[in-house]
């Protein structure tokens, strides 16, 4: 399928992954980066990385999927394990799409689910070596964690979730912008989607911290990016969770929101790169002997 928007320098495409109807952006050649977008109301691939893709597939196969419940992706929720589920749909997807080892990079609550798989018992993901931004810290209970989980599918809230997500003002004064992400989340089944991932039953234990992960098990090179600026995440996080994960490094993106990604991209690229080609050229990184 083409590009929709002919300048994007990627395509959109869609596949059925055990009859869940999957969209996802791809562009490149060379070894394949797989992108994990956020798990915010509006996020999707070509959101979280509209500008990340193109520089990266000047080197790489870029693989940038609609997680379940986002984007183009089906509208479906697994209310025992909603985690899990996005998880196995990335694993299935990669191996519908013949990945057998990748690189991954994910944002926000793609980072989550890259740390929730490599901690675990038996890791699905084919991951050979991964980038976290902005997730794995204890996220901060303030108006901007609100904003982020009060969504009332109105313009107002959307625009307080954008002020939430970037340090800089020029993002939530941009109509345009918010609208765009308005749009995507308020698209057929978005809002119910993600607004009943988060329901839980009266009564139930809270699901662990994320700082609370076996983070020893992770076995494959990882660089943790934290934002500067980030509303959402207590200064520091990135080093103090790089420092439990073996061969493990933290970088810090000044200036820079929960998606330092969409606010200083050049940095950010430049960071991505450096990494992949160091792991790239090495070829050091070790792959899981994983079960799918």
């Amino acid at each position: 399928m083409p590009d929709r928007h002919g300048m994007s320098g990627f395509e959109h495409r869609t596949i059925q992954v055990d009859g869940l109807h999957t969209h996802f952006l791809e562009a490149g050649a060379g070894e394949p980066v797989v992108l994990l977008h956020g798990g915010e109301f509006g996020a999707s691939a070509e959101i979280g990385w509209e500008h990340t893709i193109a520089a990266l597939a000047r080197r790489y196969h870029v693989i940038a999927p609609d997680m379940l419940g986002f984007g183009d992706s089906a509208k479906v929720v697994d209310f025992t394990d909603g985690r899990g589920m996005r998880i196995r749909h990335i694993a299935r997807f990669c191996a519908v799409l013949g990945i057998e080892s990748a690189y991954f990079v994910g944002n926000s609550m793609g980072a989550v689910n890259l740390l929730a798989d490599t901690t675990a018992e038996k890791p699905r993901l084919p991951v050979r070596a991964m980038v976290t931004i902005c997730g794995g810290g204890q996220i901060q209970a303030n108006e901007h964690m609100r904003a982020l989980y009060d969504f009332d599918a109105t313009l107002p809230a959307m625009r307080a979730i954008v002020t939430a997500l970037f340090a800089s003002p020029a993002h939530p004064a941009d109509e345009d912008y918010v609208r765009r992400r308005f749009e995507s989340a308020t698209a057929p089944g978005a809002w119910e989607a993600i607004a009943s991932a988060r329901f839980r039953r009266p009564g139930a234990e809270a699901p662990a911290g994320p700082g609370d992960r076996p983070f020893e098990r992770i076995r494959v090179p990882t660089l943790v990016v934290e934002g500067g600026a980030d509303k959402l995440l207590p200064s520091g996080w990135a080093a103090e969770v790089a420092a439990r994960i073996p061969d493990a490094r933290s970088a810090v993106i000044e200036d820079a929101g929960h998606c330092p990604q969409l606010e200083r991209p050049e940095a950010v690229n430049a960071l991505l790169l450096e990494f992949l080609d160091e792991q790239s050229r090495t070829g050091s990184a070790a792959e899981y002997a994983h079960s799918g």
